[in-house]
């Protein structure tokens, strides 16, 4: 469905199997055998500035590009579950639709909306929970039916 050419689909491109590769296990083994033979290589260089220099110096570059990358993946699937949730909103009957907008909301009205939702929970929690402890306590009771009867002879 990637319709796009030019520099942000090859960023784009880039960035998802950038992130991909170095989540994976292979990813980690590799970095730390790059860290082993840096710290055995240590006493063959006398621990020298130079020596120091070249995983400092390594691993600030790795890690300065790995942000961008990853931090672009995230944004994408950010938006992706974003989308969905509209979706799912807009699918449910009785659905308050109103809060697809909530990324649009500024700090304080999500405030409210989060204070609304916890007098929800302690309003109906009661509710919840009584309904909660009947199931368990009908689970308990077919789980002791189900059981063999021991008989004493």
């Amino acid at each position: 469905m990637n319709n796009q050419t030019g520099p942000s689909s090859t960023f784009q491109d880039l960035a998802e199997k950038t992130a991909r590769a170095v989540g994976t296990y292979w990813a980690f083994l590799i970095a730390l055998s790059v860290v082993v033979i840096w710290a055995v290589s240590g006493p063959f260089c006398n621990f020298s500035d130079t020596w120091q220099l070249v995983i400092n110096t390594g691993t600030t570059i790795a890690t300065f590009l790995m942000v961008f990358l990853i931090q672009n993946t995230q944004n994408r699937d950010a938006r992706i579950v974003s989308l969905k949730l509209d979706e799912l909103l807009r699918g449910v009957k009785d659905a308050r639709t109103g809060f697809i907008d909530l990324d649009h909301m500024t700090d304080e009205e999500l405030e409210t909306v989060q204070k609304e939702f916890m007098r929800m929970r302690d309003k109906y929690a009661p509710l919840v929970d009584d309904d909660l402890a009947h199931v368990e306590h009908e689970l308990s009771a077919r789980r002791a039916s189900s059981r063999p009867q021991s008989r004493l002879t």
